[in-house]
Formats: structure tokens, C-alpha cells, sequence
């Protein structure tokens, strides 16, 4: 499988434009684990030289999301469940903190955009849009780090989290799934705003544990597209 065309920002480097749009695209899939990266292929998808494809390339290896198998091909790949469990963990110890702050620090302003965000969700999932319902939990997620003052350690989490975000994408078509998700982030956001930092965790780690709960059938479901070790 190839990429997508972009439409490149001339007034930015093009290397980190590839890397941000063949990432998108393995995130969700688009780009399945096994999907095969030609760098001549890309050069001319891109209207690139190789260069800025091979900069891409290896950022994306940086990250795990791609194999690179010197003078031979570039693969997507497999989703490595135990770089997922740490993900995991540097999430949850990150929101667990971060949780308990927001309830002990009220913020209307901070309390609409996350309701904001719970509704773009609602309407998303009742609309059939994954991508934009995936977004949109991203962005409660991040405005919730923005808020306690540690964007940054969301930009670092977001670097580890490749492979726990597709395992996100292959679990969130079950049924049920992203309606407990809307359901976890209101009851979030009503623990923050009751301002009880211990049932904002609660629900954080119960959130949290969606999807490494169900590993197993994951794995069992999509087997060319799991790594289990």
C-alpha cells in the first residue's frame, strides 16, 4: 500500500510534513503493519527528492513504526504490544497526576472546552466518523496537559505512543467501545469539576485500561497485525 497524495506547505521543510502525514496515516491505519514504503515510490507521490523521504523514513524507525531493511524496502510495522504496555504506563502515570491537579484547581474556561470536545466526540461517533471521534479524544486528552502546565510531556508521550494508538484503532469498531469512552471522559470531567481528585483517578485508570484489557482478543482478531510478546 502507498501514501495518500499531500499537498506540501511550501513556506516549511518538506522531511517533516512526509513524516507527519505517513505517520497519520499508519496511525489509522491507512498504512496497515506489512504495508510496504518504497522510497522511489514516495520520492514520486511527494514530488520529492529521496532525501526528504529517507529523513522521514527514519524518524518514523525512531518511533517503531517502521522497519528499514537497508538497500531492500521500508515495512510498516507490526504492533508491539509490550511497547504499548509502556506507553501505557508513562500515559497513565502522566493523566493520573494531571487528573488530581485539574480537580484541585477549577477552571470554567478549561471545563467548556473539555464538554466541547465530549460533544464534538458524541456527534462524531453518532456520524460513523472515527477519525474525527479520534481527534477529538485527543484533544480532550491534550487540552487536559495544556491545563496542568506540561504540554510538553504530552509532545513526549505522543512519541512513544504509536503502537498503543493503533491497538486504540483496531479496538475502537467494537461495539460498546466508543460509547464507554464518552462515558468515561463525562464522568472525568464531572469528578474534575466536583473538584474529587480520588474519583477522577478512579476513572482515569478504569479509561485507561480499555484496550490492554482486551488484548488477547485483539491479537486473536488481527493476527497479521499484532506483535505479542
Amino acid at each position: 500500500m502507498q501514501s495518500t497524495k499531500l499537498r506540501l506547505d511550501r513556506s516549511r521543510h518538506a522531511a517533516p510534513q512526509v513524516f507527519e502525514h505517513l505517520r497519520e496515516q499508519i496511525l489509522s491505519l491507512e498504512l496497515a503493519p506489512g504495508a510496504s514504503l518504497s522510497r522511489v515510490t514516495l520520492a514520486e507521490t511527494y514530488g520529492l527528492s529521496q532525501t526528504p523521504i529517507r529523513d522521514a523514513l527514519m524518524r518514523l524507525a525512531e518511533e517503531a513504526l517502521v522497519e528499514i531493511y537497508p538497500q531492500h524496502t521500508t515495512v510498516v510495522s507490526r504492533i508491539d504490544v509490550a511497547a504499548a504496555r509502556e506507553a501505557h504506563f508513562l500515559r497513565r502515570s502522566l493523566e493520573l497526576e494531571i487528573v488530581q491537579m485539574l480537580a484541585q484547581r477549577p477552571d470554567p474556561v478549561l471545563f467548556k472546552r473539555l464538554q466541547a470536545s465530549i460533544d464534538l466526540q458524541r456527534a462524531s461517533h453518532a456520524g460513523g466518523q472515527y477519525q474525527r471521534f479520534i481527534d477529538a479524544d485527543q484533544a480532550f486528552h491534550r487540552d487536559m496537559h495544556d491545563a496542568a502546565g506540561v504540554i510538553r510531556l504530552w509532545e513526549l508521550a505522543q512519541r512513544y505512543s504509536g503502537h498503543l494508538d493503533r491497538l486504540r484503532r483496531l479496538h475502537l469498531p467494537e461495539s460498546g467501545k466508543a460509547e464507554r469512552i464518552l462515558d468515561d471522559h463525562q464522568r472525568l470531567l464531572d469528578a474534575i469539576v466536583a473538584q474529587d481528585p480520588q474519583a477522577a483517578q478512579r476513572v482515569l485508570r478504569e479509561h485507561l485500561s480499555g484496550t490492554l484489557s482486551q488484548v488477547a482478543e485483539i491479537c486473536k482478531r488481527y493476527p497479521d497485525y499484532v506483535l505479542a510478546t
